[in-house]
């Protein structure tokens, strides 16, 4: 089966979005986002205009990383996750399969948010809040 290279989409206020497969996973990259080359996207994945994927990171099938999220170098996004807008996973940072990060969370380096977990808008995870089970 062939593989669609590029996805458009339009927003409400007519802005259109274009995404292409990133060459690491065939994840969906839109055209405004910075995805280090050395970062894994999953092949159904979507990261959104603005945000900031780094290196050595991997960003698993179903993730989304929404506009102006910032994932740091080596960190890990589960399958089917959600990092809301303007959050802010640090490095080495796990998130596990269909957590939701609220908009504006900070996640600090080398923290863990588990499998499902909800975290709420502008709260702040450091290392050791959470149990160690996540990505």
């Amino acid at each position: 089966m062939r593989r669609r290279k590029y996805e458009e989409f339009e927003e409400d206020n007519g802005t259109v979005l274009r995404y292409a497969r990133h060459d690491n996973g065939g994840g969906f990259v839109e055209s405004h986002a910075h995805v280090d080359p050395t970062a894994y996207v999953g092949e159904s994945a979507y990261v959104d205009r603005g945000a900031v994927v780094g290196p050595d990171v991997r960003v698993a099938s179903g993730a989304w990383i929404e506009r102006g999220a910032t994932v740091h170098a080596g960190a890990t996004v589960g399958t089917g996750a959600h990092v809301a807008a303007g959050a802010v996973i640090g490095r080495d940072a796990r998130i596990g399969p269909r957590a939701k990060v609220g908009t504006e969370t900070h996640v600090w380096d080398g923290a863990r948010v588990d499998t499902d977990e909800v975290i709420p808008r502008g709260a702040v995870v450091r290392t050791g809040t959470h149990r160690r089970h996540a990505a």
